[in-house]
């Protein structure tokens, strides 16, 4: 059986703001919670991806000495937290299914009438 996701945009957007606002520290979280909820094995290398993508920029960034800070590692972090937005807002989850719309002018259905009982039968 194939295991669904649903989020609608303001989780989305809730989980891109946690990439955001933690500087790029819990990018791995979503994906996470992601793999949990779906296992599949995507969702697994996304995860894996994106924490070994932790444990490399943070020994990269704290053995960099004191100055103007390395360029490259700027570009990486944003690339990864562009990619890791995107991925958040477009392909991670799955789009809710669309609820069936009633018919609109329809005749609604007859009430079924109460059982009289017979004034005959005491």
């Amino acid at each position: 059986m194939e295991r669904r996701l649903e989020a609608g945009g303001f989780q989305r957007i809730a989980w891109s703001i946690l990439v955001w606002g933690s500087l790029g520290l819990l990018v791995w979280a979503p994906f996470l919670y992601v793999a949990i909820r779906r296992r599949r094995p995507s969702d697994w290398g996304a995860f894996g991806s994106f924490m070994l993508y932790e444990c490399v920029t943070l020994p990269w960034a704290a053995t960099e000495g004191e100055g103007a800070g390395d360029p490259i590692l700027g570009v990486v972090v944003m690339v990864s937290l562009l990619t890791a937005t995107g991925m958040l807002l477009f392909a991670l989850f799955d789009r809710p299914t669309p609820k069936p719309v009633g018919m609109y002018g329809a005749m609604p259905a007859p009430q079924p009438q109460p059982l009289q009982r017979n004034p005959y039968m005491r």
